[in-house]
């Protein structure tokens, strides 16, 4: 697949880059009631698909976004009831986000795996914004 912009080349761009990503999303919170629905931080996971297609420089096409969405919804799906850690709505951002790379052949499951792991080690510097002076 063909993509304008790169991969972060380091785990911590990674970090940096959901921190963005989250922030981004987040952003759309006091929208919500255009839509007839009240946002909150825990419903941001659903906006992971969108902001990968966004940051990636990747065209929204109905194919695109179902291949980053199936990956990242049902994969969250079948396991949040086994990964308490996904409660937390930056931890389910940053799963969402990795699994829609994942979902678009970006990445390999195990360069996924190994991001998750390193994500949840690091998860406070995502919430506190010290991820962000990876950038």
């Amino acid at each position: 697949m063909k993509f304008k912009n790169n991969l972060p080349k380091s785990k911590n761009k990674w970090l940096s880059e959901i921190e963005t990503g989250y922030k981004d999303a987040k952003e759309a919170i006091p929208f919500g009631y255009a839509i007839g629905s009240k946002l909150t931080e825990h419903d941001l996971f659903q906006m992971a698909p969108s902001v990968c297609l966004k940051f990636r420089g990747i065209t929204e096409t109905k194919e695109n976004r179902k291949k980053a969405t199936d990956a990242a919804l049902v994969s969250y799906v079948a396991n949040k009831d086994e990964n308490p850690i996904l409660l937390d709505p930056h931890m389910a951002f940053a799963f969402c986000y990795i699994l829609s790379h994942y979902g678009l052949e970006l990445i390999s499951e195990p360069e996924g795996e190994e991001l998750l792991c390193y994500i949840e080690d690091n998860l406070e510097k995502i919430k506190s914004g010290e991820s962000s002076i990876y950038f």
